[in-house]
């Protein structure tokens, strides 16, 4: 009997796949596979029309502006509208808040700063010359077709922002190596680059630098003795910065860096003016715990006939109407007055020994002269920071008569390349 009714259930399975039917569950699997095929695809197209919605607003939006404002008008609102939404937001208005109100808020800059007050103080001063003039291109034939207010900038700038400046010592721990970096000859990037092939170049059209972040904080601090307005990341490469131990003793180190960042000298309502010079360079002497500072030097070079690369703009366009030229900046730099110091001394006990006077005056000490354990040349550590920044320099580029002479010696052709500036800085 059971088999009979297994027989007959098989036959009726069978009978019923032949006619063309499915059961229940079949056809639910069907249509739920067919739903799910639909929305594979029509994800894509959902997304594709929101995107082309949102870029024809953006449109529509970007005709309107430039209606209403120009193309002078759009060009200074592009500068300010950072996030390219085309609105401004109160953020993006403060630098002409404060060019209206003449109020400049307290910058917010994005590191905490723990200063000790008992740790030591180190005092610096900026020293300048302005740049010559005459040793721009432009200057041959009187700045002809140059207008007034594109030098505007440059012309004002004769002296550093701030002339002297202190500082707690234990802000210079961003100069210290990192971890795997912390051997005599040793270079590693203090601010690394953020440009690349796909990135690009950074825009032109920029009058207010970015806030800083991490250990960029205390650089555009040094550098704003200069001008206010410098920019830590330059628009092309090579950018940012990097250092190199020199020399090492059992407390100290003496680290040499290079820095490559630019200055926007023009400000609203002037085209922007670009004032790269070719590097900054210098070195700093400190304990291994950053509570000490012996010396600190930071300056752009002068020991060639051009170090400085100048860029402005004439119109409201980002690719087009830019001049260049290039010129001498005979001296800006940055340097200590002397070793860091305390506000005062303690004992054993915590009494206060001696102390600066009302006057400022810092309490006099006689420092101890450093053996260096180990160290290499000055010459060296300026290589070793160049071939991180250009690793072309892994080859040597000789001077004309040398060329000729390890040619013949090696038998090999010379390459000669001729240049308006320098190929291993920004001073082309």
């Amino acid at each position: 009997m059971a088999a009979d009714v297994d027989k007959n259930s098989f036959d009726k399975d069978s009978e019923g796949r032949q006619n063309g039917r499915r059961t229940p569950g079949s056809g639910s699997w069907f249509y739920r596979g067919l739903w799910t095929l639909l929305l594979v695809f029509a994800v894509p197209f959902i997304a594709f029309g929101i995107k082309y919605y949102q870029d024809a607003r953006l449109l529509r939006r970007h005709e309107e502006s430039v209606r209403a404002l120009g193309a002078e008008g759009i060009f200074l609102f592009s500068s300010l509208d950072t996030d390219h939404d085309l609105y401004l937001s109160p953020e993006e208005f403060k630098p002409i808040a404060e060019k209206l109100t003449g109020i400049t808020p307290t910058v917010d800059l994005e590191e905490e700063i723990v200063h000790d007050p008992n740790g030591e103080t180190l005092i610096l001063e900026a020293k300048m010359q302005p740049l010559q003039l005459d040793s721009m291109t432009k200057s041959k034939d009187g700045f002809l077709g140059v207008s007034h207010s594109s030098l505007s900038g440059l012309r004002s700038w004769k002296s550093p922002a701030v002339p002297s400046s202190s500082f707690s010592a234990s802000q210079f721990r961003v100069f210290l190596p990192t971890k795997n970096k912390l051997e005599v000859g040793d270079t590693w990037w203090v601010i690394p680059s953020e440009l690349n092939i796909f990135t690009g170049y950074l825009p032109n059209n920029r009058y207010h630098p970015p806030t800083p972040k991490g250990k960029e904080v205390l650089i555009h601090t040094l550098l704003s003795m200069f001008h206010p307005r410098p920019f830590i990341k330059t628009r092309f490469a090579p950018q940012g910065m990097v250092a190199c131990i020199r020399a090492s003793s059992d407390f100290y180190y003496d680290i040499v860096f290079r820095i490559h960042a630019e200055f926007q000298l023009n400000d609203v309502p002037d085209f922007p003016f670009w004032f790269t010079p070719g590097q900054f360079t210098g070195n700093i002497v400190l304990s291994k715990d950053a509570s000490h500072v012996r010396h600190f030097h930071l300056y752009v070079p002068s020991d060639r006939s051009l170090n400085v690369d100048m860029e402005w703009l004439y119109g409201a366009s980002e690719s087009s109407n830019m001049e260049v030229d290039i010129g001498y900046l005979p001296q800006l730099e940055l340097q200590s007055t002397g070793p860091s110091t305390p506000s005062q001394i303690v004992d054993e006990e915590g009494n206060v020994i001696d102390s600066r006077d009302g006057s400022g005056e810092p309490i006099q000490f006689v420092f101890e002269e450093i053996h260096w354990s180990s160290e290499i040349s000055q010459q060296e550590a300026a290589r070793r920071l160049e071939v991180t920044l250009y690793p072309f320099k892994k080859v040597p580029y000789l001077p004309f008569s040398e060329a000729f002479e390890r040619a013949e010696a090696e038998n090999k052709l010379v390459h000669s390349i001729l240049l308006w500036g320098a190929l291993d800085d920004q001073s082309c």
